[in-house]
Parts: C-alpha cells; structure tokens; sequence
C-alpha cells in the first residue's frame, strides 16, 4: 500500500544509555536502543520491566537520571514535551468527555500559538481528513460516550495525527479492549502505519499483538533490554533464557556438551551444540520440539496429568519424575491418555551455556 507524503518525514530515534531509578529502585539501567525512521517497533516485557519509562523519557513526559534521546540526529534530551513534536496515545484514551469527535481530533491544533495555528478551514479540513484514515467518517457530531472502546482508540490516534508528529508513541493501545476488538484493532493500526510512515514505538506485554504487528520487537525484563530483533529473530534465535521462556511455552533440561555432541541424560540429541563448546548447558524446547514415545524410551519420561485439543494437535501436559511440568504437542491421531506414562524425545532446541 502507498503511503502518504508523511514518509519522507519519517526520522530514527535513538536511545543511548538512559538509566533511570526510582525511590532508588532501577526503572531502566543502562538502555541503548535505536528506532529506524518509518519503523513501528514494539516496547515488550511484563509489568514492571520499564517499557512504558521509557516510552514516556522518548515523550518528554519523564527525564532520564543518565543518557541521551535523539531525534533524527538531534539531542532532544532536555526538549520539553512540546517542543518533541511526538503524538502520544494512552491506553484510556484521554479523551475529552464535553466535545465532539471532531472537536476533540482538532484540539491540539487549536490550541497552539496563534503564530502557528491553522485556519479554522484547515483544521476542519485536516479533522476530515483523519476522520476518513481511522474510518469514522460521520461520527463527528459524536462524544466519545457514544462510541464503542475501539471507536475512542481510533479517535485518540487520530487527536495524535492531527498535530503532525514526527513520533508517534502508542502506550499499550489496545490494554483496556476486549480480546476481539483488540484483533481487530491491529490489523488497522498495522494499515494506519503503512498509509502514514511514521516512525512508531508503542509498549505492549501481549506477545502475539508485538509479533504481529512490529517490524522489530525490543524485549525488556527488569529494565535491561534483553534482545532487539525481528519477530523471527526473537522468536527463532532469542538471545537469552527470559526471551525463549516470555516468548510461549517452554521446558528447560539440563545438558552437557562433549565432542561436539549434545546429551541430555547421556543420550544423544540431535540439535547441533555451539562450536568449540564443552560443558555444561542449558536446553530450552518449545512443545513441537518434544515427541512422545513408549516409556523407557526418549531423553526424558513422566506420566500425562493433561490432555487438551488445540486446533489441529493435541496439547499434552506431562508431568515428570521431580514433580514439573512441561507440554507438548502431538498429532489428534496419537493415542495418549491421562495417568498414562510416557517418554520423551528431544528432536530440538535452544541450547545456553551456563556460567
């Protein structure tokens, strides 16, 4: 899909080792972090993991006790909020409840100095115009109390738009909708970024709505960046133990490597062990990575404590000799049943070195 004019105004953002503590408590420790102009990456990480801190230090809504923001090779450090040119949208909308649609998209450009403000023709023709991009045309004459949650969403995007923002910073969007108005909502934010090319950063802990929508996803835990990457990347290749087990299901086994070759409980696994390593490790397998076998045959037994159907597989919970539990999945043909012991057989993984 083309996109607007607004792409060739797109510019990089870039975090340089913004550290930031609260009542002495680490908030962000050290975070260097670069947005690529036109980019719509995602702030992801549980609660706590500093992802909306440094969202609001990119805004100007917070300062960082240590490290730079850059906007487009400009050091906006100490610019005010209003001088960042960012559009921020909150997870509640903030809208205002006494004024209309219409009133509410065009406030930020009546609110400005009278030097820089639009005519009044202007700002109802840009407030048509944004009405049209979130597809709310119509609705103008309306208060946000009578529209639906994702309506006011499309609203406050369209209040952040108004203004012309060089950033535009979404604070989980979509936290406080429903799960199928959410779906919904990311298939159109996805199609608002490709129209308008603006370089887009917005936190969310939701795995499946980062992956979906952002051309790069940066995971946070306890205010270290743990990995930046493509959702393939994180996903496939991910850089520490935190990602592989915050990214979906995961059984951790200890391993060892000797000769080039990776064992679990002595027998061999034929995921390829790092080059030139020795010793102990840690292997990280996702519920496809695991097939059941007959007991006394595989890497690993326990009894099946769970059985449950996920579309086309079967979701097997099992429950091993020291008392954890892991899952897999196997074909709806494969008879298992509950109480029932079983092996397992490692065919993959993500190995880590221990120490």
């Amino acid at each position: 899909m083309a996109r607007t004019a607004d792409q060739g105004q797109a510019i990089d953002i870039r975090v340089a080792g913004v550290t930031k503590a609260f009542a002495g408590t680490a908030a962000l420790y050290d975070v260097h972090l670069n947005v690529r102009p036109g980019e719509l990456l995602a702030l992801l990480g549980p609660s706590g993991s500093g992802k909306t801190t440094l969202l609001r230090i990119i805004a100007g809504l917070a300062q960082a006790d240590h490290g730079q923001v850059f906007f487009g090779g400009s050091d906006a450090t100490t610019l005010p909020v209003q001088k960042r040119q960012v559009g921020f949208v909150f997870q509640h909308y903030a809208l205002f409840k006494h004024m209309s649609v219409a009133d509410n998209i065009g406030y930020g450009l009546r609110v400005r100095e009278r030097a820089n403000r639009p005519s009044k023709a202007e700002i109802r023709r840009r407030t048509s115009e944004l009405l049209d991009l979130v597809q709310l045309s119509g609705y103008e004459s309306r208060f946000p109390a009578q529209l639906s949650g994702g309506q006011r969403q499309r609203v406050a995007l369209a209040r952040a738009l108004a203004v012309e923002p060089r950033v535009l910073l979404l604070d989980e969007p979509f936290g406080a909708l429903d799960a199928k108005v959410r779906k919904d909502l990311r298939a159109w934010l996805r199609d608002i970024h490709e129209r308008t090319g603006k370089t887009t950063v917005f936190v969310t802990h939701d795995q499946d709505e980062a992956l979906e929508l952002a051309d790069r996803v940066a995971v946070l835990n306890q205010g270290k960046l743990e990995q930046v990457g493509s959702p393939d990347e994180v996903q496939d290749h991910p850089a520490t133990p935190f990602v592989m087990t915050f990214l979906g299901q995961a059984a951790r086994f200890n391993a060892e490597i000797r000769d080039g070759r990776l064992l679990v409980n002595g027998r061999l696994v034929s995921a390829a062990a790092p080059k030139a390593a020795i010793g102990q490790a840690s292997l990280y397998c996702r519920p496809w990575h695991l097939k059941p076998v007959p007991a006394g045959h595989g890497h690993q037994h326990g009894l099946i404590s769970g059985v449950r159907r996920l579309g086309s597989m079967r979701r097997i919970e099992v429950t091993q000799v020291d008392g954890t539990r892991l899952e897999i999945e196997a074909p709806l043909v494969t008879p298992l049943r509950v109480g029932e012991e079983i092996g397992l057989e490692i065919q993959d993984g993500v190995i880590f070195r221990e120490g």
